[in-house]
């Protein structure tokens, strides 16, 4: 009787929340629909429709990378048996523990300026696509990663006007090949300070710990932890403004700055995004905007200009929320990030002329594969912008284009990536039937039980056998411009994996592949209407805009 009276109760429960589902789907519709044909809105997205499974598992090889370019005491972080512990006394010179992070590439550095980069991007991608990381298991392996960085960059930030940004000499690192395990070389520290200042990589540390603030705010502590840090960061890089590779010039050979004024854009960006404290969106809209934003100029987004990151994330502030049309700076932002949207797009009358003939965006030699994933990222997000805030249209020079056409773009890059290009090769290790077997990584290339130390190593990088090791989920380089591709460890150029790539390409999976319904073909239900509806609401005042799932 017990569990009839349960189940009756239930069922009772269940037919007011289907009632109150229906009606108020029903009025959304409506209102919907009414909007449509008035405005000319876009439809307003539903759920996440049919996963393509491609996509999923690309970026769960992708994820991975991470795991085999930690530092430090691995535990239960360890995925792969060919890696160990390593780097365990960083930063003991200066009595700091900087053995976490994660290694650039293919070496055994640790460069904190493309790190940073690697961990605003990461955190970038979580809180836009973590529901959709969840979903297929991604969320928590991509937020260890990023903590894996952000406890390293605090530990790198001892004193308010010191940040050290390298640990290794690369002279020596790249003067042997060896496993990160068995390295006995001297690892020096390089610092900025108010004598040496480096504006761009303290500005790229404090937007990394304050986009990280947002995504680990169920933390108090920790998220408190990481803004103080990011606050302390950005004021040290404005205030002692100059360019680390002119302050320190061993480290330009490597990551030379172009410039600082970007990163101190994108650092203010992203301190107004967790703090809501409106002086960092007046540094970027008033005379600080005027001097670094270059409006009007697209740019190619990279771990050394962030321009097209900003303009797309402050073009946000416009979409959800801030219909300030008498903020000029905003303004300005959204039309430079459209001006770079409509270069993407490829019968656009202002698309870009750097693609390869079968489409890929191609604008360096060096890590071709860079650019046109971190666009296809910024496409994808940039589309979800315009689904959610029902913006029907993208206008390019008097010809106007819909979401989905920013959608099919960022499709065809990801889908260049994994195979669909004339060399029927996927770029990235692991994933497909035929990806790069001699990719430039000393620990990929050296058995985990071979005895050999930094000049012996030698001998693996030349071998003509593949690598012993799979260095599953790194994206290599990439391509020529003639898409032709040569597989050999020598060849760092095109064969070389980075640790900012994994960041981009964990970015572009997570997005395209949730393919939205919208209201035309299915009404959507109510929890996908109040989350969308949630994640427009900004709170006027001190409150911060927060980033939402889409």
């Amino acid at each position: 009787m017990r569990v009839k009276q349960s189940s009756r109760g239930c069922c009772w429960w269940f037919l007011v929340v289907v009632t109150l589902a229906l009606v108020y789907d029903a009025i959304v519709y409506t209102v919907h629909k009414k909007t449509e044909k008035s405005e000319g809105a876009a439809p307003i997205p539903g759920p996440p429709g049919a996963i393509e499974k491609k996509y999923v598992d690309a970026l769960k090889i992708a994820m991975q990378f991470f795991d085999i370019q930690k530092s430090g005491e691995l535990g239960h972080s360890k995925r792969f048996s060919w890696r160990g512990d390593s780097a365990l006394t960083d930063g003991s010179q200066a009595k700091l523990d900087l053995s976490k992070g994660m290694y650039d590439a293919g070496d055994l550095m640790k460069f904190g300026f493309p790190m940073a980069f690697t961990a605003t991007i990461l955190s970038w991608a979580i809180l836009e696509y973590g529901d959709q990381m969840a979903v297929v298991n991604q969320l928590d392996p991509a937020q260890d990663s990023l903590k894996w960085i952000t406890d390293y960059l605090i530990n790198a930030h001892p004193e308010e006007n010191v940040l050290y940004v390298q640990v290794g000499d690369p002279e020596i690192d790249h003067g042997c090949w060896e496993r990160p395990e068995v390295m006995s070389e001297n690892r020096p520290l390089t610092q900025i300070n108010k004598s040496s200042p480096g504006t761009e990589v303290a500005a790229e540390t404090a937007a990394a710990l304050a986009s990280a603030s947002l995504v680990f705010k169920s933390d108090f502590r920790y998220s408190s932890t990481l803004l103080s840090h990011a606050k302390e960061l950005f004021t040290f890089a404005d205030k002692y403004r100059g360019s680390y590779s002119e302050t320190i010039p061993e480290v330009a050979t490597y990551y030379k700055s172009t410039g600082y004024g970007d990163e101190l854009l994108w650092a203010a960006s992203w301190l107004y995004h967790a703090t809501g404290d409106k002086s960092y969106l007046q540094y970027v809209t008033g005379k600080n905007g005027e001097v670094f934003a270059q409006w009007g100029s697209p740019a190619w987004f990279s771990w050394d200009n962030k321009l097209a990151g900003t303009q797309v994330l402050l073009s946000r502030l416009t979409f959800f929320g801030n219909k300030d049309t008498t903020n000029l700076g905003l303004q300005n932002y959204r039309k430079t990030a459209e001006a770079v949207m409509c270069s993407l797009i490829p019968d656009s009358p202002m698309a870009t002329e750097s693609r390869t003939d079968s489409g890929l965006i191609w604008v360096s030699e060096w890590n071709a594969l860079q650019h046109p994933v971190a666009s296809a990222f910024l496409a994808s997000l940039y589309s979800d912008y315009m689904l959610s805030s029902g913006t029907a249209k993208l206008s390019c020079n008097g010809y106007s284009y819909k979401p989905s056409d920013l959608r099919t773009f960022a499709k065809s890059q990801a889908d260049y990536v994994l195979g669909n290009n004339p060399m029927k090769m996927s770029f990235l290790v692991g994933y497909g039937e035929n990806y790069p077997q001699y990719v430039h990584h000393r620990g990929a290339s050296i058995p985990a039980d071979a005895k050999t130390g930094c000049k012996d190593g030698w001998t693996w990088l030349e071998r003509k056998e593949p690598n012993p090791n799979v260095a599953t989920g790194a994206l290599v380089g990439g391509p020529f411009l003639n898409e032709t591709f040569v597989d050999d460890r020598n060849n760092s150029m095109q064969a070389e994996p980075t640790t900012y790539n994994s960041a981009v390409i964990v970015g572009l999976l997570s997005g395209p592949m949730g393919v939205r319904r919208s209201v035309k073909s299915e009404k959507p239900s109510v929890v996908s209407h109040l989350r969308i509806m949630m994640g427009q609401i900004f709170v006027s005042g001190q409150a911060s805009p927060s980033l939402h799932p889409l």
